[in-house]
């Protein structure tokens, strides 16, 4: 039977990123089920470079992102993946929002993040005088970046070191042997085994269910689907930063976000759905409308009109998670990596998360 040193589930952003890192040193091959890379949560996301300002001290999502933002930076930078460091303002519309401004400033001086700033009075009369707000933050150092490019580059790496992607191929079924596995997959209406001596579990919104086919855990590992949609913004308009409001319970609000050609886009909402469903349900674009006109009174809504939804893997419908990031420790599988809850921001995340997996994967 034919041997790879490591199987990679899951071609989105995270999983090429592991694989484009131990492809240098080892012979990898990365699976996925659908017919192109990075077709769910790395591409149906709002392309932003996070600074690591809101999470947890000492959190994998604080560690890693700002590790990650200087490292993408830097690979943007290095390889000429378009990317824009346009910089956001958190805005507060009134004194009580005002008050979590100084919490959220605070977070991120314990993250090091210890750029971000409030804007003055003149600021805000001359570069905002478009919103309606009481007092704000400025991170110079979010940005916007084209994840599409991104995970090109990645591919290119991972084939220029004698890996493969393979797209159109499904994970099937996995036998656990002394040491290494047997993977058994279907591409298209083929059936292959395949040993490997790692296996990853980067799979997305499917990797609860590959971790339960895997470890047969009793009781299962539940997924969790919160869609978000994006509104496209018509015509000309005033925005030249990223524009976020204060962060609620599932994420960071309907924010104000630019494309690399200037376009802007707002989004997303947050609604919990059982089944993975991109389907654009413009029914309550009414608290769409609210959500933007509590910072941007002079929206016009006529304007707005559907772009596109993108899915959270989310570990919980009650609470923020963590990234989910297990080694042997946790599961008792050797040489096994199991990766959940890769949300934002898994995509500024990404090459340190690669950064990560390999460090441990070589030092447990």
């Amino acid at each position: 039977m034919d041997k790879v040193d490591t199987i990679i589930i899951g071609a989105g952003v995270v999983g090429l990123a592991i694989a484009a890192k131990l492809s240098h040193n080892r012979s990898v091959l990365v699976i996925d089920k659908e017919t192109h890379v990075g077709e769910h949560t790395s591409s149906r996301n709002s392309e932003v470079i996070h600074a690591g300002i809101y999470y947890s001290l000492d959190s994998l999502k604080q560690l890693l992102c700002v590790r990650g933002k200087a490292l993408l930076y830097a690979r943007c930078k290095q390889l000429n993946i378009p990317y824009k460091q346009l910089g956001k303002f958190i805005v507060a519309t009134d004194e009580s929002e005002a008050q979590q401004l100084d919490v959220i400033k605070q977070t991120a001086y314990n993250n090091t993040v210890t750029d971000l700033s409030f804007v003055s009075s003149q600021t805000i009369s001359q570069q905002l005088s478009h919103l309606s707000i009481h007092s704000a933050l400025f991170s110079p150092t979010t940005g916007i970046v084209d994840s599409h490019q991104l995970m090109l580059s990645l591919i290119a790496e991972i084939e220029a070191n004698g890996g493969i992607v393979a797209t159109q191929t499904a994970f099937m079924d996995v036998q656990k042997l002394a040491e290494g596995f047997v993977i058994a997959m279907r591409c298209k209406d083929e059936y292959y085994e395949l040993c490997c001596s790692q296996l990853i579990n980067s799979a997305g919104l499917s990797a609860p269910d590959i971790l339960n086919k895997i470890t047969g855990n009793n009781p299962q590992v539940d997924a969790y689907y919160c869609r978000g949609r994006y509104y496209r913004y018509q015509g000309k308009h005033p925005f030249q930063h990223l524009v976020y409001p204060i962060p609620n319970r599932h994420g960071l609000g309907v924010h104000a976000t630019l494309d690399l050609a200037g376009q802007l886009k707002f989004g997303p909402d947050t609604e919990y759905v059982d089944n993975i469903d991109y389907r654009f349900d413009d029914s309550h674009k009414a608290q769409f409308i609210k959500a933007i006109t509590q910072y941007w009174p002079q929206l016009d809504p006529s304007r707005l009109t559907p772009d596109y939804t993108g899915i959270r893997p989310k570990l919980s419908r009650h609470q923020q998670s963590d990234f989910v990031i297990q080694f042997e420790a946790t599961h008792g599988i050797a040489n096994f990596v199991n990766l959940m809850g890769i949300e934002s921001p898994g995509l500024t995340a990404s090459l340190a998360i690669a950064e990560y997996v390999e460090q441990h994967l070589y030092t447990v």
